[in-house]
């Protein structure tokens, strides 16, 4: 069984491959920005993992989106709606969670396919 990883650190990895499924760690933007920077952040650093795991966006299974507050549910959509516009979009789920500092108001946990 071959496993692989990406952004090993003491604690974690940024992704894991295990056969043809690449799970991403929760990805956060930066402490402070806005919500609507904050998911594009997320976002592209989203894309730069799944390129290294061999997969893209466009092989998304299943996206889980944490938000620090639910008021912020339109503002992050806007930025995900666009990002998502020329793809079969994922199966998703959205909750309100405190994240693990005040200053992050957006968390997003994929899982998709190898392309």
């Amino acid at each position: 069984m071959t496993i692989a990883r990406f952004g090993t650190g003491p604690r974690m990895s940024q992704a894991v491959v295990h056969k043809d499924v690449v799970y991403l760690a929760g990805q956060v933007g930066a402490p402070g920005a806005s919500v609507a920077e904050q998911t594009q952040s997320v976002l592209d650093q989203i894309d730069t993992l799944l390129h290294q795991a061999g997969s893209s966006r466009r092989h998304l299974l299943s996206v889980t989106i944490w938000l620090s507050d639910m008021a912020d549910f339109a503002e992050m959509n806007a930025v995900w709606d666009a990002w998502v516009t020329d793809i079969d979009p994922p199966a998703r789920a959205t909750g309100e969670s405190r994240l693990a500092t005040p200053d992050y108001k957006v968390e997003i946990i994929v899982i998709a396919a190898k392309a």
